[in-house]
């Protein structure tokens, strides 16, 4: 059954149009023949009115790429800001063409060429072609990352080269940049292409090597095109203008540019894919004209369903017909990026629902707690859960703990599995969220790990029995506010003890108690010592500084405890200095 909802190419067919009928692609392409024709140096600069366009030679940049360094090296902190994102794998880029970045960068006659377009210009757009656009986006990424507020800036490349690894096409879908970046592709170049085979290089590129470099890059692309970014080094970051003699289409979703760099692909031969990275100039003429000409679908025949419409426009303009060998894989594709877009926004949608769902269980939670803080025996809302009994109230406190466990944790799950938008963790509802639903909850957590004694059969809880989730939320809050937790002062004491791993470090310092009462040996002493009265400290600056919860000081507390058990032991330390003399 056809889809009859508004077509969902609307918005890149309307972007392809925006920079194709407009003087800025042949404003581009000319300011990179100006680098290529440059005696001086490997960048041109052009002014049109306010907008200042940089643009950097393809050939002579190309020249000087060391092919030794064809492995991903991390972006430079002292160069760039810190890019991360939660996964396993580094924030990476080539570290060849990051090496001839900085050797642009810290050229004189650029530097002082960029201090004053910066301070004269009102928009910036950084281009270049080949290798120079892969230099372009580094330049354009650290003018984002430090001087993002002084003027606009963008970046539109043709034929560059992919420049990260999936991590850092991420981090910047997630610092929202992704729109600041518009690669040109045409239909066959092999340059875009090329860092999908492991083994091609730049000096690989020649007219005796066409025919192998097409077949390799071909083969290789098919491999990863029917997975992800991970079955390759380098992934695609931001949006992609496909250009044919046809039109030109614009996608944004990494796993559709792969997929339709391998179906263009497969529709050239091994002459056009050298040809297609040199003839760039006849594309952005024929972009031109064809937006600014009416086209029609199918003879002037439109299809019933505005979707169908939007797949028929889409393999027109990457000349892929709608009925050939390579259509149905094309479409399949289409069909499912739409599918993943919608879906992030659902599932984002759906979290808040569920949020607002779980809220209840965390309100009777914050009633116990206070509840705890008030009573008579005056343990506290750690203690109180640490040693609950059998009642219904325990119990159903217990259970909530459980269900909110689960909600948080299938959000990281899919977080994790790429169905949530890629800001997502930079929201500030769902920043300040997981922090409250930590600073309350993970106490009881801490509790329940000693309650059942886990610390004796898996060790301590910091180090062995801290959720996932709860160091997660510790990088999201950390990320958007910094790493001071004494951002202003209080006049009383927290409703939340501010540092959710405090009770864990309470259960560590009194098991130290016991074991430095029995230590012989000088240096363990010590070290267990040292780390005891470190504790100490750090209590007493959180407890002066009213980041705690008033159970922590309730009279008969775990914390109180170890005050107590503290004070006793230092009076008891003159009596051991003859057996450790260094001590005191």
């Amino acid at each position: 059954m056809m889809e009859s909802e508004t077509s969902a190419f609307e918005s890149s067919e309307t972007l392809a149009a925006l920079v194709a009928s407009t003087p800025l692609l042949e404003e581009c392409w000319k300011v990179c023949g100006f680098a290529d024709a440059s005696v001086d140096s490997n960048f041109a600069v052009s002014r049109v009115g306010g907008t200042a366009y940089i643009g950097f030679s393809g050939v002579k940049l190309g020249a000087g790429v060391d092919e030794s360094c064809r492995n991903l090296v991390p972006l430079p902190d002292d160069v760039f800001c810190t890019l991360s994102v939660d996964e396993a794998d580094p924030v990476m880029v080539h570290a060849g063409l990051l090496h001839l970045f900085l050797s642009v960068y810290t050229d004189n006659l650029f530097r002082d060429q960029m201090v004053e377009i910066m301070s004269t210009s009102k928009s910036i757009v950084i281009t270049g072609r080949s290798i120079g656009g892969a230099i372009a986006s580094l330049l354009t990424l650290w003018l984002l990352c430090r001087l993002q507020t002084i003027c606009s800036v963008i970046c539109i490349t043709f034929g560059s080269p992919m420049l990260g690894n999936e991590s850092f096409s991420r981090a910047i879908l997630q610092q929202r940049w992704a729109g600041y970046f518009f690669h040109v592709v045409s239909q066959h170049d092999i340059v875009p292409r090329l860092f999908f085979a492991p083994s091609c290089s730049f000096q690989f590129i020649s007219e005796e090597n066409k025919t192998q470099l097409f077949r390799v890059v071909l083969d290789s692309l098919g491999v990863v095109s029917k997975g992800d970014c991970k079955k390759s080094s380098f992934c695609p970051s931001g949006s992609y203008l496909f250009c044919t003699n046809k039109g030109a289409v614009c996608v944004d979703n990494g796993m559709l540019v792969i997929k339709l760099l391998y179906a263009t692909l497969l529709n050239g031969s091994q002459s056009s894919s050298l040809e297609d990275h040199f003839g760039y100039a006849d594309f952005i003429q024929k972009v031109q004209w064809q937006f600014i000409e009416n086209r029609s679908f199918m003879g002037g025949n439109l299809p019933e369903s505005s979707y169908e419409a939007g797949i028929t426009l889409v393999l027109e303009s990457l000349g892929i017909a709608s009925h050939g060998l390579n259509s149905e894989d094309a479409k399949e594709a289409l069909k499912k990026a739409k599918k993943l877009g919608r879906t992030r926004n659902l599932n984002s949608a759906n979290l808040a629902i569920g949020l607002s769902k779980i809220n209840p269980f965390r309100a009777q939670i914050e009633w116990y707690k206070a509840s705890c803080d008030n009573s008579v025996d005056q343990l506290g809302y750690y203690d109180s859960f640490k040693q609950r009994g059998a009642s219904k109230r325990d119990f159903k406190v217990n259970m909530n703990r459980i269900k909110l466990a689960q909600f948080w944790d299938s959000l990281i799950d899919k977080l994790e599995a790429n169905e949530l938008p890629y800001d997502f963790h930079k929201r500030a509802k769902w920043v300040n969220a997981s922090q409250f639903y930590k600073l309350l909850v993970e106490p009881l957590d801490i509790a329940e790990y000693y309650r059942s004694g886990m610390q004796r059969v898996k060790g301590h809880y910091m180090q062995h029995g801290r959720e996932k989730r709860y160091k997660i939320f510790d990088k999201w809050w950390k990320t958007e506010n910094g790493t001071d937790p004494h951002i202003t002062a209080r006049s009383r004491f927290a409703s939340s003890t501010q540092d959710s791993c405090f009770w864990a470090q309470v259960e560590e310092a009194r098991d130290r108690l016991i074991k430095v009462r029995a230590e012989g040996d000088a240096r363990n002493f010590i070290n267990l010592l040292d780390d005891i009265t470190k504790f100490d400290q750090y209590a007493k600056r959180l407890i002066e500084n009213k980041e705690v919860s008033p159970d922590v000081l309730a009279k008969n507390s775990s914390y109180t405890k170890f005050i107590e058990e503290w004070k006793e032991f230092q009076s008891q330390l003159q009596l051991l200095q003859p057996q450790f003399p260094s001590i005191l």
